[in-house]
């Protein structure tokens, strides 16, 4: 990015966006630009349609110059762009970002979306996140159900941190339990609920290898790795989830789209549990399955 930080040339915001999107592109960056305008925007504390507005012709000083061809280079290497600006948008909701946390996907919104609609009736659902990492599913619960009890677990204590902290920026921290462990383990024998929600590890062993760069070198692989053929940590949680829903209650499992017929197989194998349709993401992919204690 020489020629963008050049001494002899003044750059406004706007041709330093222009050029670093076209850089970016040039390196393979499949979302150049869109990455360009976050970082840059990032960088001067403004929002991305600002750039084509108000900040377009504005002179960027040297530290922005320097602090924005840092990101770049960085984004080159491979870092995600939400844990270069700390923060990703769940379901709304602007959370804090670390790689100590998975970073939230849209698909997993449809987890949220498939809860809020069976809880809607009810006035003091209890909930159970296994594997909160950010909190984004456990958070965006809470804040959309205002009476609902939610408890979030998860193994890492930095994870649980990062949970806690988006809790309190979205005010819904005192209507979270947060609690450090593997699946039900921190919880006392006789609680149980009427949703369990989660998404697992499920990326297969095997598989790890051919993730994007950026989430196989960047994202917590504990988060990721799901054993082999990925179902380690899920054939866990639905064995285990059985004595855990109350009469009635749910759980909805976030799975790779490939895993559908098997994850699927392995629900109906588990005896009292009702398997419903499964749910497909926002690209028509199997993404969520459903399954009620009878």
């Amino acid at each position: 990015m020489q020629s963008a930080t050049s001494t002899e040339q003044v750059w406004t915001l706007g041709a330093l966006l222009d050029w670093t999107a076209k850089h970016l592109a040039q390196k393979g960056i499949d979302t150049a630009r869109l990455d360009a305008e976050v970082l840059l925007a990032h960088v001067v504390g403004c929002k991305r349609i600002d750039l084509y507005g108000l900040r377009h012709a504005e002179i960027a000083s040297p530290q922005v110059r320097r602090q924005f061809r840092d990101l770049i280079q960085r984004r080159l290497e491979g870092w995600p762009v939400a844990y270069l600006v700390g923060r990703k948008e769940f379901y709304g909701l602007e959370l804090n970002v670390a790689p100590a946390v998975l970073i939230p996907r849209p698909d997993s919104e449809h987890v949220v979306i498939e809860c809020l609609a069976l809880a809607k009736m009810m006035v003091h659902p209890r909930v159970v996140d296994i594997g909160t990492g950010s909190g984004n599913l456990a958070i965006a619960i809470a804040k959309h159900h205002a009476t609902a009890e939610v408890t979030a677990i998860d193994r890492s204590a930095e994870a649980l941190k990062i949970a806690q902290e988006n809790a309190a920026k979205h005010d819904v921290a005192e209507r979270i339990r947060f609690l450090q462990g593997d699946l039900f383990a921190p919880l006392g024998s006789e609680e149980h609920f009427h949703f369990i929600v989660s998404n697992p590890p499920y990326i297969a062993d095997e598989d790890m290898a051919k993730l994007p760069v950026g989430v196989r070198e960047y994202e917590p692989h504990q988060a990721l790795q799901g054993g082999p053929g990925g179902f380690v940590f899920f054939d866990r949680l639905i064995a285990e989830s059985r004595s855990r829903l109350l009469s009635g209650g749910y759980l909805i499992i976030e799975i790779g789209s490939p895993q559908e017929k098997h994850a699927r197989e392995r629900l109906t194998a588990i005896a009292g549990l009702i398997l419903a349709p499964t749910i497909y993401d926002y690209s028509g992919h199997p993404r969520v399955l459903r399954a009620q204690k009878k």
